[in-house]
C-alpha cells in the first residue's frame, strides 16, 4: 500500500528546472535509497515531501491526503497536519547548541503540547536507549563526535512518532570512522519496518538494507528497481555510468 504518492512533480527556479515530471510511489514500511550525482534533484525530491520546498506543479499525496494536488496546496493547518506525518534527518544535524541533549530531542514535542514533561523525558531517555547514548543525555551538542550528532539527530526526529523518516544525506558530513554508528541505527529502524526515505551517497548501505533503489539525474528517475536488479544489472546507460565512476 503507498503510504507517498507522487505524480508528474516539477520544481523550477526561474528557467532552471530542478524536477522534471518525477512519479514515484513509496509504500508503507519500505526502504528506499535514492542516488544519483550531485545537484541532480534528490534532496529537492525530499524536501519537497515535507514542504521544506515548495513545488512548481504537479501532486503529492501523504498516507492519503494531498498535501499538494495539481499545484495547489492544502490550508496551512492541513499541511502542518500532513506534514507531521514525517520526520526529517539532516546532513548537518541541526541541533540547538545552547541545548543538552535531551533537551533537544524534546522541545518539538514540548511545543506542540504532545505529552507532559515527565512522559517526555520517559520517551527522550527511552530513545537515546535505542540509539546507544545514555550516557551522553545530558551533555551539550558541542561536546559530542559528528556520528554521536546525528544519531541525536535521528531520535530527535523519532520524538514525534513520525510514521515516515526521511534521511538526505545523513553520513556525508561525517568523517568515514563515524558513519558506520549512524548507519547501523538506520538499519535497526528498517528491521523494525519504519518506512525511509534515503538519499545517499553509501552504496553499501543501499544494496544492504533498502528494498528499492531510485536513481536520479538531472531532475529525473533514469531507474529504478531492486538493490540487485539496479547494481548488478543496470538497464540505462547513465545508470552503468554513475556506478562505474562510483565503484571506482
Amino acid at each position: 500500500m503507498a503510504i507517498i504518492e507522487v505524480t508528474d512533480l516539477k520544481k523550477s527556479y526561474g528557467a532552471l528546472e530542478v524536477l522534471k515530471r518525477i512519479t514515484l510511489d513509496i509504500n508503507k514500511n519500505e526502504v528506499v535509497a535514492i542516488i544519483g550525482p550531485s545537484g541532480s534533484g534528490k534532496s529537492t525530491l525530499l524536501r519537497s515531501l515535507i514542504h521544506l520546498e515548495e513545488i512548481s506543479a504537479g501532486t503529492i499525496r501523504i498516507a492519503g491526503d494531498d498535501l499538494v494536488r495539481n499545484g495547489v496546496y492544502a490550508k496551512p493547518q492541513y499541511i502542518k497536519r500532513i506534514t507531521s506525518r514525517m520526520g526529517m534527518v539532516f546532513q548537518h544535524f541541526n541541533l540547538f547548541p545552547h541545548l543538552k541533549v535531551l533537551e533537544n530531542l524534546e522541545l518539538a514535542p514540548r511545543l506542540a503540547k504532545q505529552g507532559s514533561p515527565a512522559e517526555l523525558r520517559d520517551r527522550s531517555r527511552e530513545l537515546m536507549h535505542k540509539i546507544g547514548l545514555t550516557e551522553r543525555a545530558e551533555a551539550y551538542p558541542a561536546n559530542l563526535s559528528g556520528g554521536q550528532k546525528q544519531r541525536v539527530a535521528i531520535a530527535r526526529a523519532l520524538m514525534l512518532n513520525p510514521e515516515i523518516l526521511l534521511f538526505d544525506e545523513p553520513t556525508s558530513a561525517l568523517d568515514p570512522e563515524l558513519t558506520g554508528e549512524v548507519l547501523e541505527v538506520m538499519k535497526q529502524l528498517a528491521k523494525e519496518q519504519m518506512t525511509m526515505i534515503v538519499v545517499t551517497h553509501e552504496m553499501g548501505f543501499a544494496r544492504e538494507v533498502a528494498d528499492r533503489v531510485i536513481f536520479m539525474d538531472q531532475g529525473e528517475i533514469i531507474e529504478s528497481g531492486t538493490p540487485e536488479q539496479l547494481f548488478m544489472n543496470p538497464v540505462m546507460d547513465r545508470t552503468k555510468a554513475f556506478l562505474q565512476r562510483s565503484y571506482k
